[in-house]
């Protein structure tokens, strides 16, 4: 059975963190639990990522959450257009994700740690610990500022997206089995 616990799952862009992820959620409905939180898989198109979209992960609702701004001088602009609906959308649907057996938040980043926007309301739920086992991805560059606020998690580095389908079926076999 789950024991309640937190996994930040971090890696380079594009190392497969959200596969990571989709696999837990697939393992985790094929064992009947319940799976919330939100998914953010990439949108690609000749290779290359133009956009993020949000899926609500109790009712599968997927929406647009950012596009790609190349014109972004500015680095604090992220290179991504946010939709403000789809944020607000989303931190109900995190707020609204607990209790769960598996709680999903991809992904807590710059908004969230250091600008206090963002889906806020993914930083409160993990917080709560309404949950059985928890993944939350983070990037390396926000993994220090994580483990300050969540230090009993646990962190899985993800480096290719072979390597985390790999990871996701070990990590699982050993946290439902314990």
């Amino acid at each position: 059975m789950l024991a309640m616990k937190l996994i930040i799952v971090t890696g380079e862009r594009g190392a497969g963190k959200t596969t990571f992820c989709a696999r837990w959620i697939d393992l985790a409905r094929s064992s009947g639990r319940d799976v919330a939180g939100v998914l953010s898989p990439a949108v690609i198109a000749n290779d290359q990522k133009l956009a993020i979209d949000a899926i609500d992960l109790r009712s599968m609702r997927r929406q647009r959450l950012a596009t790609f701004n190349p014109a972004a001088d500015d680095p604090r602009e992220l290179h991504w257009r946010f939709d403000a609906d789809v944020l607000a959308w989303g931190n109900v649907v995190l707020a609204e994700s607990t209790p769960a057996d598996i709680l999903i938040v991809d992904e807590l980043g710059v908004l969230e740690f250091e600008r206090g926007q963002g889906w806020l309301a993914g930083l409160n739920v993990l917080d709560s610990g309404d949950y059985r086992l928890g993944l939350v991805v983070i990037r390396p560059e926000l993994l220090q500022q994580a483990q300050r606020r969540w230090p009993l998690a646990q962190v899985i580095t993800i480096e290719n997206v072979q390597q985390a389908r790999a990871e996701a079926d070990r990590l699982w076999r050993e946290t439902s089995s314990g």
